[in-house]
């Protein structure tokens, strides 16, 4: 029986059917699915429907002992499961926004966890621990910062909390990211709701079989959301018809908060000195202990300054803040004789609908007043209009205590137009005390040159790295990828076998270079003379190793060849998962301004090294206190649209991407691995001085440096255009990415390698599954086809490609597993 039919059983309206019957989405599972969800309409372009919990206290209000309730519940269920000696080891991780308090229950359940939770606000002084993304969310960003940065090494099971559990995708993509840093035997994945298609429910176990640990799945109820085809259409369609005269749009029940906002009074809770305000930076069962014990006297206060004779309250969360406000909310129910009702504001933008078979009643709006990371925007609290509260409290922290939440539309204004008492509570926002910083060497040793280290010049770069050259590192291919999909090694711990080019491999670069050289020209030169009208005038250029390397020479070369400018030039390791090198920043801030300093790298794919980039100068302004390193990366082709400062957005052929260390000053690709690279030295590196003979590094800078004359008019034009052009990222090769990652049924969107340059490194390096072709390219592919055909992978031609083409790793590697059908292929 389906939910709609089980509701009106009961003579209920289900919050459900104005979505069903409009949209034809169909809700099926568990008898009861319908006490904990109803349904809604994001104002989202990635997904059409909101499955709105009753139990979360996020959307729609409740007691906060249900809420509480549910999410305790499922933390004894977890203890079951584990036991009380693994259970005692288990760390609870919550998912921001939505599952914070929901991850804090769950954890009170277990009694002897510490919870975590992620957050979208950066904190000072606290270093990043982790992040990953959410792909289907409005607000995709998550960061990990604990305060102990042991907290997610320990060894014990991690309970990952989540309202709900549909695809699987941003659990399982959590867990890959984390355990890459921290491996653990077992896993257990919590949600209020199991909502995963058929399709994805077998993914679970395959995921744990890769990765080589145990993953539990614990839920208080499944089942199954049904759409039609063109759902997401539909939904817009629907959003669009009816957003400009729905209820509550802003201000809830049509109205409007007036200029002449009343100050609200406050509340003064004596908050425990130093108890933290959530699990933001971790929140122990010592920290439990204490809030227990200040919790009656808080709650007393509440009570105290609400008004005589109201029957029907609201203690009203702020976005990330929910179990403070929760447990406050939980023991004033039991103090006062009122109604007493829960829930939090939130950044998601919802359709309301004032309809009871609609899971959104009303909906007021005002901006964001927590200065947050992302920028300003709207903000929503729902069902809280025309809900018949007497008295609401709304329970913020003191980090979103902002003129913004007292402006004449911020909140409290929008709260007071509809409820007649409004109260303010401010819990202090926890800010971990700074780390001592570590002691550290008093000289860093100075950049490796050519020719004792590199094929090129001396003057052309100076190489921030360490040299382990006498180290073997290389391990074939099938074992590196194995190890690295199973999560038994990082891909920056070995090296591959360096790639031997046959005969006509090395006729295909050649013909490369000489036809792509002029367009190479013009890109060092565009993104040149970016750099310097926006920049700096005497840029340091910081190539990123060992991609970068080249172009940072090249436009080191341009500078000379055009402005007369002798510019330093730098290579320095970023390693995905890990950061770039603080040491090499260290080095650079003792010698040059931070602010002068240009990263420099060949192309951009889906982003992933601009937002490791962006997360590491974050997390080392944390660690270091040194600012004025910029984020933004310099390249000469940016088909994904993840910079500004590029030469050329097509994806092309970069003929450097076609050989390794042969075109690259015969260095390898960068390596951080703890027995080799202490916590004082540069990451590592080799210099294959025995394939000197086939080195075509210095011919690959001369051929293009070559065509620097032909080409000045050209770059002055198109830098010119550029310059007065709008280059804001769209970050649509990261979306591309998506859409591939889900077509292909790819879970892990690292395993995606999009443009020319990529696919080259999948063939060269990894174990690739297929290539994907965009049909019709030409020339430029040639190299990729025939390395295809020597590893025997499948090239595929796809009509609307958004790049040249794509390289697929092989999804579930095990060895052997080389070809599309899984089956070893012999060259």
């Amino acid at each position: 029986m389906d939910e709609e039919a089980r509701a009106g059983r009961r003579g209920e309206v289900w919050t459900g059917s104005w979505v069903a019957e409009r949209l034809g989405v169909e809700l099926t599972g568990d008898e009861g699915l319908t006490d904990l969800l109803g349904l809604a309409l994001r104002r989202n372009p990635k997904r059409a429907h909101l499955l709105v919990s009753n139990v979360l206290g996020k959307h729609v209000p409740q007691s906060p002992s249900v809420v509480h309730g549910h999410g305790f519940a499922l933390g004894r269920r977890v203890r079951e499961l584990l036991g009380a000696e693994e259970a005692g080891t288990a760390v609870v991780l919550g998912y921001a926004e939505t599952a914070t308090g929901l991850g804090h229950s769950v954890a009170d359940g277990l009694a002897t966890a510490p919870c975590l939770h992620s957050t979208r606000r950066p904190v000072a002084g606290v270093a990043r621990a982790g992040g990953f993304e959410e792909s289907h969310s409005h607000a995709t960003s998550h960061l990990l910062l604990p305060e102990d940065p042991a907290l997610l090494a320990r060894p014990g099971p991690l309970v990952l909390v989540d309202d709900e559990f549909s695809t699987g995708n941003t659990v399982l993509n959590t867990i890959r990211a984390l355990h890459e840093r921290y491996p653990r035997k077992r896993y257990v994945v919590v949600a209020l709701v199991d909502m995963r298609s058929p399709a994805d429910t077998g993914r679970l176990g395959d995921f744990a079989r890769e990765i080589g640990a145990r993953v539990d799945l614990v839920t208080s109820a499944s089942g199954t959301v049904r759409l039609p085809a063109d759902v997401l259409a539909a939904g817009q369609r629907l959003v669009a018809r009816h957003e400009p005269a729905t209820p509550g749009t802003r201000g809830g029940a049509g109205a409007t908060a007036g200029p002449a906002a009343r100050p609200v009074p406050r509340i003064d809770l004596r908050w425990p000195p130093g108890l933290p305000d959530g699990g933001r930076h971790g929140f122990t069962p010592a920290h439990r202990a204490r809030l227990e014990s200040a919790l009656p006297a808080m709650a007393a206060r509440i009570a105290g300054a609400l008004p005589d004779g109201a029957r029907r309250v609201l203690v009203l969360g702020c976005e990330e803040l929910m179990y403070a406000p929760l447990r406050l909310a939980c023991e004033l129910e039991r103090t006062v004789s009122a109604e007493v009702r829960y829930s939090t504001t939130t950044r998601s933008p919802v359709l309301a609908v004032d309809d009871p078979g609609y899971a959104i009643r009303t909906r007021l709006v005002f901006p964001a007043h927590d200065d947050p990371a992302d920028g300003p925007g709207e903000r929503y609290a729902y069902n809280v209009a025309g809900a018949g509260f007497d008295a609401v409290v709304a329970v913020v922290d003191s980090a979103a205590d902002t003129p913004a939440l007292h402006a004449p539309d911020g909140l409290l204004a929008q709260l007071a137009a509809h409820v007649p008492h409004v109260r303010l509570a401010v819990v202090p926002s926890y800010v971990p005390a700074p780390p001592h910083a570590p002691e550290r060497p008093a000289m860093l040793p100075e950049p490796l040159r050519g020719p004792a280290f590199s094929s090129y010049a001396p003057d052309e770069v100076g190489w921030l790295l360490q040299d382990l050259s006498d180290v073997t590192l290389e391990a074939p291919t099938e074992e590196r990828e194995e190890a690295i999909q199973s999560g038994g090694a990082h891909y920056a711990e070995s090296l591959p076998v360096e790639y031997q080019p046959s005969e006509q491999y090395q006729e295909l670069f050649h013909a490369a270079l000489r036809e792509s050289a002029t367009r190479l020209a013009q890109a060092v030169g565009t993104v040149t003379e970016i750099v310097l009208a926006e920049r700096s005038p005497r840029p340091v250029l910081v190539s990123l190793a060992r991609a970068g390397t080249p172009v940072g020479i090249l436009m080191r070369r341009w500078a000379q060849f055009r402005h007369g400018l002798d510019l330093p030039h730098y290579a320095v390791s970023i390693v995905r998962g890990r950061g770039i090198d603080a040491n090499a920043l260290r080095w650079l801030a003792d010698r040059h301004d931070p602010a002068d300093a240009v990263f420099v790298d060949g192309w951009t794919g889906k982003g992933a090294i601009t937002r490791e980039l962006a997360a590491a100068l974050r997390d080392f302004e944390t660690s270091d206190g040194i600012t004025g390193f910029s984020p933004e990366i310099a390249v000469l082709a940016d088909p994904g649209s993840c910079v500004r400062t590029y030469g050329t957005r097509e994806d092309f052929l970069i003929p450097s991407a076609c050989l390794n260390s042969t075109v690259s000053g015969l260095i390898s690709r960068t390596v951080l691995r703890a027995d080799l690279v202490g916590p004082h030295d540069f990451h590592g590196a080799k210099f294959y001085r025995e394939l000197a003979g086939a080195d075509l590094s210095v011919a690959f800078l001369d051929a293009v440096s070559a065509r620097f004359t032909e080409v000045a008019d050209t770059v002055a034009t198109r830098a010119g255009e550029l310059l007065g052009a709008d280059r804001e990222p769209t970050w649509a090769g990261w979306a591309a990415v998506e859409r591939i990652s889900e077509e292909y049924g790819i879970p892990d969107v690292n395993l995606v390698k999009p443009g020319v340059g990529e696919t080259t490194r999948v063939l060269l390096r990894r174990v690739p599954w297929k290539i994907l072709a965009r049909a019709g390219a030409g020339s430029d592919l040639d190299h990729v086809r025939l390395l295809a055909d020597q590893r025997g992978v499948p090239v595929e031609e796809v009509a609307d490609l958004p790049y040249t083409c794509v390289g697929l790793i092989h999804p579930q590697y095990t060895r052997g597993a080389t070809g599309a059908d899984g089956k070893a292929v012999t060259a």
